[in-house]
């Protein structure tokens, strides 16, 4: 499974063994595009969050891995989504220490510091979707 620049890398996201295999898949790819070990770890570990999410409050889901070009700048793009149950209040989720399961209450909250681009959309029922971008360098 190799992504590249406008072909996304799609994998179903049910048991932590796909999370496992997701994290490893977006860090390797961070280091060949030229992303520093910090940088490659951030990747890994924002995936790692979202997709844990996808099975623990989803079951099941979906999480597309794409090498993206904006100008001079080359990156990853991330898009994990579910279809339910969804986020009743997507701002107070998005505070660190809330939580509906028995963790940390820092998945999304995290996910979104360690990324350079992050937008959730979500609502009761309809399911959640996560995109995130980090970007290996800025042009000069």
């Amino acid at each position: 499974m190799k992504a590249r620049a406008g072909a996304p890398v799609r994998m179903a996201i049910r048991d932590e063994a796909d999370v496992v295999v997701a994290r490893a898949l977006c860090r390797e790819l961070a280091l060949e595009l030229g992303f520093g070990e910090g940088p490659a770890g951030a990747v890994e570990t924002a995936v790692s969050e979202v997709a844990w999410n996808i099975v623990v409050h989803a079951r099941a889901g979906e999480l597309d891995l794409e090498v993206v070009r904006e100008g001079d700048r080359l990156g990853i793009a991330v898009v994990a989504r579910d279809e339910e149950p969804g986020i009743a209040d997507v701002e107070t989720a998005m505070e660190d220490g809330y939580t509906t399961a028995r963790g940390l209450g820092l998945g999304l909250s995290s996910a979104r510091r360690l990324m350079d681009e992050f937008e959730i959309a979500s609502s009761a029922g309809a399911g959640t979707r996560v995109t995130m971008r980090k970007w290996a360098h800025d042009p000069d």
